[in-house]
């Protein structure tokens, strides 16, 4: 879901903004500078609090806060991710085979968040159980500027596949479940039947996203225009209380 200019959320962006330039250039976080200086991945490099506070702002409000609130109820946020795409990219990440840097460039580097890839095979589990996933914007960037895109109703293909695989596990075991080759083809499934979307968007406005759904980040395109700071998103993705139990679930 797209959530329209919301004066609330442009407030809120006033005060992270500054924390967000000041994460990206901070020495602390150089290891998340990456494709070659096309990506500043910024892993919990926003210093807000679990209300979302950040540098003495409001607490994060707004109709996509409310929404999540009575969907989700309210959960603790974690320190939000800082995404910064600068021209160029994608340019492959450091130890990144040539499949991997195609995949990238020709698929948008499409997952669902949780499932990092671990050991010398890649293999998959759900890791990072998140509940949801919201991204608002920090800069002004023109719409082919590396936007964000997922594919329509993935989230229900992707859950199916998931459930079965985790299907008659003990829920205190979930998290080691290998679930690489549904993954994969569950994947290959939403690419065949699984119409993609481009969801660029702008400070003051925000997106809210399934957490089973495949979503992406579309090359820089041709002629895309950001400031200095290029296209800069806040992320958070706090965890399920009730862990992949919870997560399995389809709400």
């Amino acid at each position: 879901m797209k959530f329209p200019h919301d004066r609330a959320i442009l407030d809120w962006v006033s005060y992270a903004l500054p924390a967000a330039r000041a994460a990206a250039a901070d020495p602390e976080f150089a290891h998340w500078l990456d494709c070659e200086g096309t990506w500043f991945i910024g892993v919990d490099a926003l210093n807000n609090d679990t209300e979302g506070r950040v540098q003495g702002s409001p607490v994060l409000t707004g109709a996509v806060m409310d929404f999540i609130v009575s969907r989700y109820g309210s959960l603790p946020l974690h320190k939000a991710q800082v995404s910064v795409i600068f021209p160029g990219y994608p340019l492959p990440r450091r130890g990144e085979g040539e499949a991997a840097a195609q995949y990238r460039a020709k698929r948008d580097a499409a997952h669902v968040d949780g499932l990092r890839p671990s050991g010398p095979d890649r293999r998959r589990r759900v890791e990072e159980p998140h509940a949801w996933i919201l991204g608002i914007p920090l800069t002004d960037a023109s719409e082919n500027a590396s936007p964000m895109v997922l594919w329509e109703g993935s989230h229900k293909i992707m859950q199916a596949a998931f459930a079965d695989a985790l299907e008659d596990k003990r829920p205190e075991t979930l998290d080691q479940v290998d679930i690489t080759d549904v993954y994969q083809a569950a994947r290959r499934e939403v690419f065949d039947t699984c119409r993609r979307i481009v969801l660029p968007a702008r400070p003051g406005e925000a997106y809210l996203l399934h957490r089973h759904c495949l979503h992406g980040v579309a090359p820089w395109g041709s002629g895309a225009e950001a400031g200095s700071d290029g296209r800069m998103i806040a992320y958070f993705r706090p965890e399920c209380a009730g862990g992949v139990a919870e997560w399995i679930k389809s709400s």
